[in-house]
């Protein structure tokens, strides 16, 4: 069967082009009623029968029929079992892999992550106690793919940030379990791990059961139904985000090989058919260009139908007046990923405000983000970029405010607070206050 990618062809100059450029962006992150009715029914299942109801819900969606919750428990010995079993190739990149996540993250956390305070000149100390979460659950998709990378991008922070145990839950369907995801557990410093997945593995992380302990926050990508349960169980837990369906934005001055824009492209379209792939570029020629090649490497993709797919409903070639104008484009669609294919990528950088993660220069690839460079590829999708940051150190921490007030300071705060409480009509407030005073 043959397959044709047709991306939507855009001009900035066109009298229609902000109906077609809305048109092209608009995505629905409503969730589909039924799921979510399923979904609110198996979390409730969950929560009331523990062990069992996970156990029966993993049988019916994973196909796995087990004796008991033992049978689904990943051991230390198992996950050392299936590093050693790696051959060296695989081996030698996952654990270059993660050591660049983890330098990267133990950067991040030096940064941004460490305890502070300051003294005012009357012996009042101020400041903030950064201190781990104690128990994060780590959500790991499994089924049509494997992802051992979501492993290294999701337990690696955590473990940098100090959280002493991450329990991963990876579904395995028909009991088949990937030896490259349990070696990266193994690598990550995973504290147990559990082969059910779904909204029921949600569940038990959110609300606990006899087997699975009660996690602090869950993080992690997966399907429609994962998405929804992570957004009911929140309060009770905290999560990372919403997720949807995976983006890429390439900014081209034209100096970039066609054919590898179009395959920086296809490295989105290929996860599913909602997935979004646009290009910006103020050369006509080279749009036309990057179109012969996705026309030629296209038959050459095992995923083809999808990226034909993805590229024919959400893909956008877009041409722009100027580069200026596509960092002003960009920052309005605040991509997942952008890539900035150009000469002098730093000449483009401090104009782009809005983005999960920003590629600079023709070399750096989207996919290596995606597995090594180092920084996390957890990102904000959907346009969220503008109020939100990829995963990090700082998703496992929280801060505490220190407040140490001596008797010097009393008296001057002690008088602002009661002048503010009576105003409030707190008198209780204002006499804790005044009862400091001398």
């Amino acid at each position: 069967m043959e397959y044709q990618a047709a991306p939507a062809r855009l001009s900035t100059l066109d009298a229609n082009f902000e109906h077609d450029f809305a048109q092209r962006l608009h995505w629905s992150a409503d969730t589909d009623a039924a799921i979510e009715q399923r979904v609110a029914d198996i979390l409730a299942d969950v929560q009331k029968r523990g062990d069992a109801a996970v156990l029966e819900y993993t049988a019916r969606f994973d196909g796995s029929q087990v004796d008991g919750m033992a049978a689904l428990e990943l051991t230390q010995a198992e996950l050392k079992a299936a590093f050693d079993s790696l051959g060296d190739e695989q081996r030698d990149a996952l654990t270059a892999a993660a050591q660049r996540v983890r330098t990267y993250h133990e950067a991040q956390k030096r940064a941004s992550g460490e305890s502070w305070s300051y003294r005012d000149a009357d012996g009042t100390l101020l400041g903030q106690k950064v201190t781990p979460l104690d128990r994060v659950g780590i959500y790991v998709p499994g089924g049509k793919a494997a992802y051992p990378s979501s492993v290294l991008m999701n337990a690696i922070p955590a473990h940098v940030a100090g959280v002493q145990e991450i329990i991963m839950v990876v579904p395995t369907p028909r009991g088949e379990k990937n030896a490259l995801v349990l070696a990266a557990a193994y690598v990550a410093g995973v504290t147990r791990g559990f082969t059910i997945g779904g909204a029921q593995a949600v569940a038990a992380l959110a609300y606990g059961t006899a087997t699975i302990p009660k996690v602090d926050k869950i993080t992690g990508p997966g399907n429609a139904y994962v998405a929804s349960a992570k957004k009911r169980v929140f309060g009770t837990v905290g999560i990372d985000m919403i997720a949807g369906p995976s983006e890429i934005l390439v900014l081209a001055d034209g100096s970039t090989p066609p054919d590898w824009v179009a395959m920086d492209l296809f490295s989105q379209a290929e996860h599913d058919e909602l997935a979004q792939s646009i290009l910006l570029c103020p050369d006509a020629d080279y749009i036309a260009a990057v179109q012969r090649e996705i026309d030629r490497l296209l038959p050459e993709m095992p995923r083809r139908a999808i990226i034909a797919k993805s590229l024919s409903d959400r893909g956008a070639l877009i041409l722009t007046r100027d580069m200026q104008e596509a960092c002003a484009i960009s920052n309005r669609i605040a991509p997942e990923h952008l890539e900035v294919s150009s000469n002098d990528p730093h000449q483009w950088e401090p104009l782009l405000r809005h983005a999960g993660a920003i590629f600079l220069g023709a070399y750096t690839s989207e996919s290596l983000g995606d597995y090594c460079a180092g920084p996390n590829h957890v990102l904000p999708t959907s346009g969220t970029a503008r109020f939100s940051s990829p995963l990090g150190v700082y998703d496992f921490q929280k801060r505490s405010s220190l407040i140490e007030v001596s008797e010097q300071g009393a008296q001057t705060l002690g008088r602002i607070a009661s002048v503010l409480a009576h105003g409030e009509g707190l008198q209780g407030h204002a006499r804790a206050a005044e009862m400091r005073l001398k």
